[in-house]
């Protein structure tokens, strides 16, 4: 009888010492489901880039450029780099504009008589919108301000590529569309003796992000 009783306790001792181990270890992967779930993730504000190509001549041969200051007004952190990236808003100084033109005339130009015929030429500013893992970008240029679809790309954890095709017609520059053109209208005369600026230019932009 003894016997049995002594195993008896024992197996509630044994019994006892799995419950406690097994809430144990639930706590510990309850701690650490938690942790991960609460990685967040922000915009590292001065890595930002951003590049156009423009389109000159009937053949739409591309001119290149950059601004090389983009300023990072308000920004939150996400659980994700992209919905760290949702609600952001930039300003970008036009007097930053850089397109590597050896002669230093182009810059100069695209500043007085393409910016400097718009309604506002000193800003482009904007704020970012994502839904559904799709990425769009309420730009204000020209005095207006419209929405322009971009695709996007993620390099790791760390890196957003945006692209899209901004058209100047939609933000009414065709003003400083055909300003610029008749500018610069020899160097934008193809083979055919027609000059021709476009009005689609084409954005690339990076957006750096990190683990909070």
């Amino acid at each position: 009888m003894k016997k049995i009783i002594y195993a008896f306790i024992c197996s509630l001792a044994l019994l006892s010492f799995s419950c406690k181990n097994a809430k144990k270890n639930q706590e510990v992967k309850d701690t650490q489901e938690v942790t991960e779930s609460a990685e967040m993730f922000s915009i590292i504000k001065d890595s930002s880039k951003v590049a156009f190509t423009a389109y000159k001549t009937t053949e739409k041969v591309p001119v290149g450029g950059e601004f090389k200051e983009i300023n990072i007004t308000k920004s939150q952190a996400g659980t994700t780099p992209l919905e760290a990236l949702n609600g952001l808003e930039f300003s970008i100084p036009v007097s930053s504009l850089f397109t590597n033109d050896p002669t230093g005339v182009r810059d100069p130009k695209l500043l007085e008589f393409f910016f400097g015929v718009m309604k506002d030429p000193e800003l482009i500013s904007g704020s970012f919108k994502v839904e559904n893992d799709k990425c769009s970008v309420d730009l204000t240029l020209n005095g207006e301000t419209h929405n322009l679809p971009l695709e996007n790309a993620m390099a790791g954890d760390s890196k957003i590529t945006l692209t899209g095709v901004l058209n100047l017609e939609d933000w009414n520059a065709m003003d400083a569309v055909n300003s610029i053109n008749k500018a610069c209208e020899i160097l934008h005369t193809g083979k055919d003796g027609v000059s021709k600026t476009w009005s689609e230019v084409a954005i690339n932009a990076e957006v750096m992000v990190q683990k909070k």
